[in-house]
């Protein structure tokens, strides 16, 4: 289908597009890469009056550290992210889970702040960056806020952003030296969203686990955040007993919806199965 018709609009500040999604409310949408927005309006499941094209505003673009945190601009695409030194070095689960993201002709526009953004529950950032305890950055009107990853979901396209915010940046803790991360997602085919995937973040001291995150991608409405099943590892030497108890714990926290993907006893199942993995994989890079 073709879209609705709409005004076109290219700020090339924050303060310029704050500024016009003030003006016309819920009647206006920011344009990042145009993965999710597009096919919307292309199917009218969004008709918006006005875009509002971030893609001009140069303070959005980039990865950095700073003061003990990773900062990425929201208008870094997910082949930046493939591509960066730092993020390699630093933080390899966000190259490595954005790998995964669709095909190479998507991660050359999709934005990694578009990804975490918008609350489309099958979006595979969202869990990482709560496994990570990032927060993200909004501007609007009153200025800026921070908002943590993990309070940002608040069900499937709702998120704690308001209409007249712009997410800028999405900030990390630098993962301690030595840290195993693993995203695992099972799909049917390439470019497909996951039927189930896991994100997991641990530190090892003497044998022993010190730290550990795990996360989940699109086995509920929101990502979500495995608090229990993280601390079932924590103390333990990650054996067979201590694993069984957080794939357990992740299970349980799982809402999944039967769908194309499988009934939604398998997709957790699936998600357990993606836990076990990354947890295994997670130790292994440990080091």
């Amino acid at each position: 289908m073709i879209p609705g018709s709409f005004e076109y609009h290219r700020p090339d500040s924050v303060d310029g597009a704050v500024a016009l999604l003030n003006e016309h409310g819920d009647e206006a949408r920011l344009l990042a890469g145009g993965h999710s927005l597009i096919p919307m309006m292309k199917l009218r499941m969004a008709v918006p009056s006005h875009i509002v094209d971030l893609q001009a505003i140069e303070s959005l673009h980039g990865i950095s550290e700073e003061g003990g945190e990773i900062v990425i601009g929201a208008l870094t695409t997910q082949h930046e992210v493939l591509a960066s030194a730092l993020l390699a070095g630093k933080c390899p689960i966000l190259p490595e889970a954005a790998a995964l993201i669709a095909d190479p002709q998507v991660r050359y526009c999709g934005t990694i702040g578009g990804n975490v953004a918008n609350g489309d529950p099958g979006n595979d950032m969202p869990a990482i960056m709560q496994a990570l305890g990032a927060t993200y950055r909004a501007v609007g009107p009153n200025g800026s806020r921070d908002i943590a990853a993990r309070d940002y979901y608040e069900a499937a396209y709702f998120t704690a952003l308001e209409e007249n915010e712009v997410l800028t940046q999405i900030r990390i803790p630098t993962p301690a030296a030595g840290h195993g991360a693993a995203y695992e997602k099972q799909k049917r085919k390439i470019g497909d969203y996951a039927t189930a995937a896991a994100a997991v973040i641990l530190t090892m001291d003497g044998g022993r686990c010190s730290s550990a995150s795990i996360a989940l991608t699109n086995v509920a409405a929101t990502p979500l955040y495995a608090e229990a099943a993280a601390a079932a590892l924590v103390g333990t030497d990650l054996g067979e007993a201590a694993v069984d108890t957080a794939v357990r714990l992740a299970e349980e926290i799982t809402e999944p919806t039967s769908d194309g993907r499988g009934p939604a006893d398998f997709r957790t199942h699936v998600a357990g199965v993606m836990v076990r993995r990354a947890i295994a994989r997670a130790q292994k890079n440990a080091g």
